[in-house]
């Protein structure tokens, strides 16, 4: 039986690739910033900027695979936080912490692997589209520079020590599990209420701005894909496609049977930081190494989102 550790094990994708490898009998540990998951190691809690803490968790379990998915990310709808404090927190987590993921795999289990989840924000706004392996990396965000950090620290890594350190490199992606903050799931949240009569308008900051999206369990089928190669290598994980922020509650609207017109208004005002342009993933290198596709395209996506969606609401 294979073991991993799933660091950041209850967000969106934690909970997708727990589920994906349990599929697969692997015995993992979930470490996340509040819990860890039962395991017959006897560890309950880990913080993961304590070397100390990672390092013994490591030698414990000594496990096959390590994805390290934790990060500090701000939405441009979050409340924000101060640039200072917001660069030390991103270091702490997108960085500092990984480091002691791979000082102490370096240092008690080099046969393990380990995946760091990367963003297109590394690009910043590119003027080649669609972007790929090769692209330079130009971060312009926080999150950007911090996640180019935590890539080249697994470069490094894997070059000096041959630890087996890949990166996938993520566009955005979907699911029920997202958060209320992101734009996808405020459409379809606001979609279904006004679908049930509890709202009568939908207020976006932008319609017309492109967005490359994918469903998260198709990503996580991607994750595990790589980390069963023989050498560790970076990957864009995408679907290949760009719609328009219209097009997607366009599409929500009328799977409801609403018209978007009647409900949607538009706030410029709710912007709060400079959106992305031309982040668009060429996916052709992780499809030709592993074989590897999205399974779910943009009208079953939404399909999806909405009908788990109404599904919650008519529960309540």
């Amino acid at each position: 039986m294979k073991k991993a550790i799933i660091v950041g094990h209850t967000g969106q994708d934690g909970t997708y690739l727990s589920s994906l490898l349990l599929e697969k009998k692997y015995d993992i540990t979930g470490i996340s910033s509040k819990s860890v998951s039962e395991n017959k190691y006897g560890i309950a809690s880990v913080d993961i900027r304590q070397f100390s803490q990672v390092e013994e968790l490591i030698k414990k379990i000594r496990p096959d695979e390590t994805y390290y998915l934790a990060a500090i990310h701000q939405s441009s709808v979050d409340i924000q936080i101060e640039d200072g404090e917001l660069f030390q927190r991103s270091f702490d987590v997108n960085v500092k912490a990984f480091i002691n993921f791979l000082e102490s795999i370096r240092l008690h289990s080099p046969q393990t692997k380990i995946f760091y989840a990367a963003s297109s924000h590394i690009f910043g706004n590119p003027e080649k589209s669609p972007q790929d392996e090769s692209t330079s990396l130009n971060p312009n965000c926080i999150y950007g520079i911090t996640k180019t950090a935590g890539i080249r620290t697994g470069h490094f890594y894997r070059e000096n020590y041959n630890i087996f350190a890949s990166v996938g490199i993520f566009y955005n992606h979907e699911s029920p599990l997202r958060e209320s903050k992101y734009v996808s799931k405020k459409i379809v949240e606001t979609a279904v209420a006004i679908k049930h009569g509890k709202k009568n308008e939908l207020i976006l900051g932008n319609l017309e701005s492109q967005i490359d999206w994918g469903y998260a369990p198709d990503y996580m089928r991607a994750v595990s894909a790589m980390m069963q190669l023989s050498k560790a290598d970076d990957f864009i994980i995408s679907s290949g496609e760009l719609h328009t922020i219209n097009d997607f509650a366009v599409g929500v609207f009328d799977y409801l049977g609403l018209n978007l017109k009647k409900y949607i208004k538009v706030n410029s005002s709710l912007i709060t930081k400079k959106q992305k342009e031309n982040l668009f993933g060429n996916n052709r290198k992780i499809n030709n190494t592993t074989g590897w596709s999205p399974l779910v395209n943009f009208k079953e996506l939404i399909k999806i989102l909405v009908d788990a969606e109404m599904k919650k609401h008519d529960s309540k």
